[in-house]
């Protein structure tokens, strides 16, 4: 079909009638059958309204110069609400209601998938047509086709079209009735199923196998740096820190690269580098800014005598700004630092290697409220050495637990697991790890909800003697006086897999709808990638295995993270013939193909304190409501991820959230408020600042 050259991309429509009349003879469909799918379309009905008078989900479009107006009329097919829009005269331009071309409005598509698209209208002119836009994943929202001309009806007629399949790189649509001659339109009860593999009998979901394992989309575009380090922005966008990004002969160079990816444009901007920030360590402050700590001074010698080096530069990546500006020096350079935010927006960091290629034995404190790292002499030192990227979170008590997770080699001495009180300066140990010498880039997570204080340690290997990686979880319950880990299920194994197989390199990620995802991994030091992922039920303790494998192998220098529109994003693989992988993937979960996502339509305040009750309204019912920390991840490393519950007081559509009044449960920060509908489906995620 050829659109008008005058009409701008937002704005095309099909005058080839013909064409349209034709097309519609093998897309219209009667109405849908009883068992139909989830509807995928937010307020399909019209009757959430939003601030602006309109529609939640919906707004008002076209151009041109005839008048019109847009109404929201009580004539409706359903409800008490539908949309009008009357067009004065016929000339040059339209008319339309369309649906948000935003994250959280939009539907979520998959490529080659198939959908029929819903509305009740009437129309008093030939001259009106169903319009859709695609967003493109490298592109944006581009004009993707008119589907059907709708005939004159004066009283409600129902119009089903099936659309072509979905084109590559497309991961969500939006679409509306157009008018572009003079008279009258008026639109109800949109509903968009997917129709591709219809389950026989079902009522919810019918997206095929995405309906249980999710669909993973890998980027028609790569990251313009190695992805060794992943941070999720408050403002939704992705650092991506690389430095020297393990080549030598960039560190050579001086050559140190880091960029800021925004997933809704999939563009990205290069940021000037200051040092070579290859395993460094980071965290997010309470306002939002980025900690970067230490990093690499220098690669091992020619002769394999002389390690990494760490590096004692410090500094701080502000959203605002795209740019890196210096803090003081740490006490002791560090290469493969921790980083634990505390419940007062101080920062700890324990282990890596200092200056001399020696195991940092020093506790390194940053005082948030001074911009600095404290003396050795200020802070309270126990002379300990924690390993590399020691997996440390901060418990309800103020406590950090010590997992067991670690890079590189052995565990350390003893349990392989601890309890360290930096105000007492007192290390406890404790037991029940399993195989804690094989623990090498496992990766912990506190499990959801961060109230119940349980975590899970899963998988590792051990890069010196380079067993097969293996299939171990942990359970620990830090509520105990004296907690003790227990052995957990084991992981699902890949395809072509032994039994006793499992994986290092593991990353795990927090969803909205309180599981983790599994994903990622590798069977031995920086080889045999392992595709296999699975799904983690804190209620149940089980993992269900066979989800979605990520096509792009996934292993040494990988991290996987949550985005904002509750998707999970996955970059990086650096084998060992020294090569790295630049694709990005993407993760679409199984709860974004079960119908349209629940919005939260106001927020009064974004800026919640402690022991606070925060209002929101929301367009029908919702199971449960949560802030998520935004990831801060690298090496199967992210001991600062948690999922915090709000308990909810409802009153309709409006419910007060209950943010918990102690901060080491949720440590001050940006963190992202997602509520889930009563059909399993988050919305997109709002940003709210803790503390």
């Amino acid at each position: 079909m050829t659109p008008r050259p005058w009409l701008s991309a937002r704005n095309r429509r099909d005058i080839g009638i013909l064409v349209v009349l034709s097309l519609l003879l093998t897309l219209a469909l009667p109405s849908p059958p009883a068992s139909a799918g989830a509807n995928l379309v937010a307020n399909g009905g019209l009757e959430a309204m939003g601030g602006d008078g309109f529609p939640v989900c919906w707004e008002r479009s076209g151009w041109g110069d005839s008048p019109y107006t847009f109404d929201v009329t009580t004539q409706a097919h359903t409800g008490t609400k539908a949309m009008q829009i009357t067009l004065a005269q016929t000339a040059p331009g339209d008319r339309k209601a369309m649906m948000l071309e935003d994250a959280s409005c939009a539907p979520t598509v998959t490529p080659g998938h198939q959908y029929d698209l819903g509305v009740w209208y009437t129309t008093t002119t030939p001259n009106t047509v169903m319009t859709v836009f695609r967003h493109d994943v490298a592109q944006g929202w581009v004009y993707w086709t008119d589907l059907a001309t709708l005939p004159v009806t004066t009283s409600y007629q129902h119009q089903v079209v099936r659309t072509p399949q979905v084109p590559p790189g497309t991961d969500q649509i939006v679409w509306g009735v157009t008018i572009y001659g003079a008279g009258t339109l008026r639109t109800d009860d949109y509903t968009m199923e997917d129709v591709t593999q219809p389950a026989p009998g079902t009522t919810a979901c019918t997206a095929g196998t995405a309906c249980t394992k999710g669909v993973w989309q890998v980027m028609p575009f790569n990251t313009p740096v190695r992805a060794i380090h992943a941070v999720v922005l408050h403002n939704g966008d992705v650092l991506l820190v690389a430095g020297s990004g393990n080549n030598l002969d960039d560190f050579a160079a001086g050559t140190f690269k880091t960029a800021v990816y925004r997933p809704s444009t999939g563009t990205f901007t290069d940021v000037p580098t200051p040092a070579d920030l290859f395993c460094a360590g980071h965290v997010q402050l309470a306002d939002g800014r980025v900690l970067v700590m230490g990093g690499n001074k220098d690669y091992p010698s020619a002769d394999g005598t002389v390690g990494y080096k760490g590096l004692p530069d410090s500094f701080v990546f502000d959203p605002a700004t795209n740019s890196y500006s210096r803090v003081n020096n740490m006490t002791a350079g560090s290469w493969y630092p921790s980083a634990t935010v505390l419940g007062n927006g101080d920062v700890i960091s324990l282990g890596g290697l200092n200056e001399n290629s020696s195991g940092m034995v020093a506790t390194q404190y940053f005082d948030a409220s001074q911009e600095r790292w404290l003396g050795l002499n200020e802070a309270n030192q126990t002379w300990s050495f924690w390993g590399l990227y020691p997996s440390m979170i901060l418990m309800q008590d103020g406590r950090l637990f010590y997992t067991g997770s670690h890079v590189f080699g052995n565990g350390l001495p003893g349990t392989g697991a601890s309890i360290y009180n930096y105000d007492a300066n007192t290390i406890t140990p404790v037991s029940g790890l399993q195989n804690k010498d094989e623990r090498d880039q496992s990766m912990s997570v506190l499990l959801p909800p961060a109230q119940d204080q349980r975590v899970l340690t899963m998988g590792g290997g051990n890069i010196d003697t380079n067993p097969d990686a293996n299939r171990l979880t942990d359970l620990i319950d830090l509520k105990q006086a004296a907690p003790v880990y227990t052995a957990g299920p084991l992981l699902p194994t890949g395809a072509g897999q032994t039994p006793s197989q499992g994986k290092m390199y593991v990353s795990a990620v927090l969803l909205p709808d309180g599981k983790v995802f599994e994903t990622g991994g590798a069977l031995h030091n920086r080889a045999d990638p392992v595709y296999e992922a699975s799904m983690f039920d804190p209620v149940t303790n089980t993992f269900t295995a066979g989800m979605a494998t990520d096509p792009v192998p996934r292993g040494y220098h990988s991290s996987a993270f949550l985005l904002p529109d509750g998707r999970v994003m996955a970059v990086g693989n650096n084998p060992g013939d020294g090569t790295f992988d630049m694709r990005v993937s993407v993760y679409s979960p199984p709860y974004l193909f079960q119908g349209a996502r629940p919005q939260i339509l106001s927020m009064p305040d974004n800026t919640w304190a402690y022991g606070s009750a925060n209002t929101i309204t929301v367009d029908g019912p919702v199971l449960k409501a949560e802030l998520i920390r935004p990831a801060a991840v690298t090496h199967s490393s992210d001991p600062n991820q948690r999922f915090v519950d709000l308990p909810m007081t409802v009153t309709g559509t409006t419910i007060s959230l209950n943010l918990t009044s102690n901060p080491n449960l949720a440590p001050p920060g940006w963190y992202m408020l997602f509520v889930v509908g009563a059909n399993g489906v988050p919305s997109v995620a709002k940003w709210v600042k803790v503390g």
